[in-house]
């Protein structure tokens, strides 16, 4: 089969580009940089560089490699610090949710790609209400944080534009919180660095629920999901979602720093805005069992713990800077 891998050079892209080669599949993966470019041929890809926010760029990449399938895992996320000004920070990573998707729904259209498998996220922008795990069904937070509008708004245009273009099966991943080399959240990321620095602290009960995926698990699903024939939406995470009062200090007793502080909600308001709070105290984590029951996929660190303990380590791809845990 042929597959291009758009974000080919991503925490997941890399790992995308190995699972998908090792399959004896004829991949093409691109990427902006052309110092990555030779890793990625290193490991059995066609790399291409292309601007994802270039349409005749990524036409022509895309034209050049005449794919059956399509993996959109376009993201900015290097660099990315602050709740406060989250729409801000995110604001390339929504021009690649909108603008990006836009530019590679019309390449395979034009090439007669049938199959799209699509980066989306599925913990903060689902309603925070209830006590259960949000499912597929559940629905967007319908106010959320005013600094997390224009963000959910743009996960909201990758899905229905993905899920209603014409002649296109296509799918939504919604990742949980990644996890793992390469990422913020490893054994020498900026998250597992602040933790050790008590930096991070539990806000209020902390009792905001967070959905985890390891990347490699992330890569697993999404590897499930190019050889799945019905459209839809899928939420890629774990088996325990954890609130922040759980995984917090687990993670800080796991990398050998002390218990993390605890702050009034105020406090947190004042330090990391609206976003932040929610964050800590209000979001609510989601089910796999979908993916599980439908992708046949199952993730190889089923829980936060286990993988917290075992998988934070490793080697992460040459010359790639760690990446935040999520949108």
């Amino acid at each position: 089969m042929k597959v291009f891998i758009a974000g080919g050079s991503g925490a997941i892209g890399w790992r995308l580009v190995a699972q998908v080669a090792a399959d004896g599949h004829d991949v093409t993966a691109m990427t902006r940089e052309e110092g990555k470019a030779s890793f990625l041929r290193a490991m059995g890809a066609r790399a291409v560089i292309a601007d994802a926010l270039d349409r005749e760029s990524v036409m022509d990449a895309v034209a050049a490699a005449r794919p059956e399938v399509v993996i959109h895992q376009l993201t900015s996320l290097k660099g990315v610090k602050s709740f406060k000004q989250f729409d801000r920070e995110f604001a390339l990573t929504n021009r690649l949710r909108t603008e990006g998707t836009d530019h590679l729904l019309a390449a395979a259209l034009a090439v007669g790609t049938r199959r799209i498998v699509a980066q989306s996220y599925g913990n903060w922008n689902y309603a925070r209400t209830g006590n259960e795990p949000k499912t597929e069904e559940d629905s967007f937070d319908p106010n959320p944080p005013a600094n997390q509008v224009e963000s959910l708004a743009a996960i909201r245009y990758l899905e229905r534009a993905v899920l209603e273009a014409p002649g296109i099966e296509g799918v939504a991943l919604r990742y949980g919180n990644f996890y793992g080399p390469g990422t913020g959240l490893d054994l020498n990321g900026g998250i597992v660095a602040e933790i050790r620095k008590r930096r991070i602290p539990i806000v209020g009960g902390g009792q905001g629920v967070w959905a985890f995926v390891h990347v490699d698990d992330a890569a697993s699903a999404t590897v499930a999901a190019m050889g799945h024939v019905l459209k839809g939406v899928y939420n890629i995470v774990d088996d325990e979602p954890a609130p922040v009062c759980a995984w917090l200090p687990e993670l800080a007793s796991i990398v050998g720093a002390k218990p993390p502080r605890h702050i009034p909600i105020w406090l947190g308001r004042l330090a990391a805005g609206e976003v932040g709070v929610s964050m800590m105290t209000q979001i609510r984590g989601t089910s796999n069992l979908k993916a599980r029951r439908e992708l046949g996929w199952t993730p190889r660190y089923a829980t936060y713990r286990e993988g917290f303990r075992n998988g934070l380590g490793g080697v992460a791809a040459p010359g790639f800077g760690a990446l935040p845990a999520r949108a």
